[in-house]
């Protein structure tokens, strides 16, 4: 029997699909593979999202009647909208980040969601050190650094603990994704800072840059939510009240994944170093000056920045890998290429064999 001739499973039977957060890069990067593979694709979000074939639901998460209308006949949500900033009231983060999550539950559970992905972040079990070969450990309101995380983190175990295999008494069934610092062409989260940065001559390296991190290049992350939200349909009991760390599965310095973003988009490289240990307590000061006094823009430093930025933090992919039957398909260099041509250039070289990629 041929692929063609193969009957339809429930994941690649087409579905009507929400996905909230898609004006964002990651977002939009879903709703567009879900249009891509016949889905019938939902949006909600304050802004049109801009992707062709959808139809868009504007409006906030956290308005329990544009909730219900959004997810009023859906099979499956995808939830990536959330409150992203190094600075802010806590307030309007946990409005947003767990109120919004607890509305989407609420809404999907009365709207019989059959499927809900929770799209949260590895900065949800990372306490500040060091992350080598790490799993996918849980969720940590308490500890983790920074009110995004911390919020971040109280959503992920609010929807893990309704997926119905758990002992929820209905609803859908949950997975949460941790995407791990996703980037690629059009991203403002993390690219153009950098370059933006790189290009006035302010962007440091803490310490020796040596600390080995993990990214994710947008179209792997967009696969890999799509893996996670077929596999809740064909196997919910594998991965149905699971979390998993999402990365490419190649850890580069942090010198070296700044060094190839700025070579990529024709800037120069940062070549001036701040301790480490400077910086978090810089980044400490800044936050508090940004609580009294908030600027227009994201502040220069904070400390979970700086944590991010000088502590490895790299993860074990095997469970991630066999339990989504998903792999990467796009590397750190060939991303790179695209970015490069994004900017309008041919690309930069790939890295050297022994510059800092491990396999997770």
């Amino acid at each position: 029997m041929t692929a063609t001739d193969a009957p339809a499973t429930a994941a690649t039977r087409p579905a009507t699909v929400l996905v909230t957060g898609a004006s964002g890069l990651l977002g939009g990067a879903v709703a567009r593979a879900l249009v891509a593979r016949g889905d019938d694709v939902r949006t909600l979000q304050r802004r049109p999202s801009g992707v062709a074939g959808a139809s868009d639901v504007l409006g906030s998460v956290t308005d329990p009647d544009v909730v219900a209308r959004a997810v009023d006949g859906a099979d499956a949500v995808v939830h990536l909208a959330a409150k992203v900033s190094l600075a802010g009231a806590p307030a309007e983060f946990h409005e947003v980040n767990v109120g919004g999550t607890r509305t989407l539950l609420d809404a999907a559970a009365r709207a019989g969601v059959r499927r809900f992905v929770q799209v949260s972040s590895p900065s949800v079990a990372h306490l500040g050190t060091s992350l080598v070969g790490a799993p996918a450990g849980p969720a940590d309101p308490e500890g983790a650094h920074g009110e995004y995380a911390r919020t971040k983190a109280a959503a992920e175990v609010l929807a893990l603990g309704r997926d119905t295999g758990t002992g929820a008494e209905s609803g859908p069934r949950v997975v949460a994704v941790r995407p791990h610092l996703v980037w690629g062409p059009g991203d403002t989260q993390l690219v153009e800072r950098v370059v933006d940065r790189a290009a006035r001559g302010r962007l440091p390296l803490l310490g020796h840059g040596a600390a080995l991190i993990d990214t994710l290049y947008v179209d792997n992350a967009a696969e890999g939510i799509l893996a996670a939200l077929d596999r809740l349909a064909d196997t919910p009991g594998v991965v149905g009240g699971r979390a998993y760390v999402l990365t490419n599965g190649e850890p580069r310095t942090v010198a070296d994944l700044l060094s190839g973003i700025c070579r990529a988009a024709g800037v120069r490289p940062p070549a001036w170093r701040v301790p480490a240990g400077l910086a978090r307590a810089a980044g400490g000061l800044v936050e508090a000056l940004w609580r009294v006094r908030p600027g227009a823009d994201e502040p220069p430093m904070t400390r979970f920045l700086a944590e991010q930025l000088s502590t490895a933090h790299w993860f074990d992919q095997r469970a991630t890998h066999r339990d989504l039957r998903w792999v990467p398909a796009v590397s750190v260099d060939e991303g790179l290429r695209r970015l490069a041509a994004h900017y309008g250039g041919s690309g930069p070289a790939p890295a050297a064999e022994g510059s800092g990629a491990h396999e997770a």
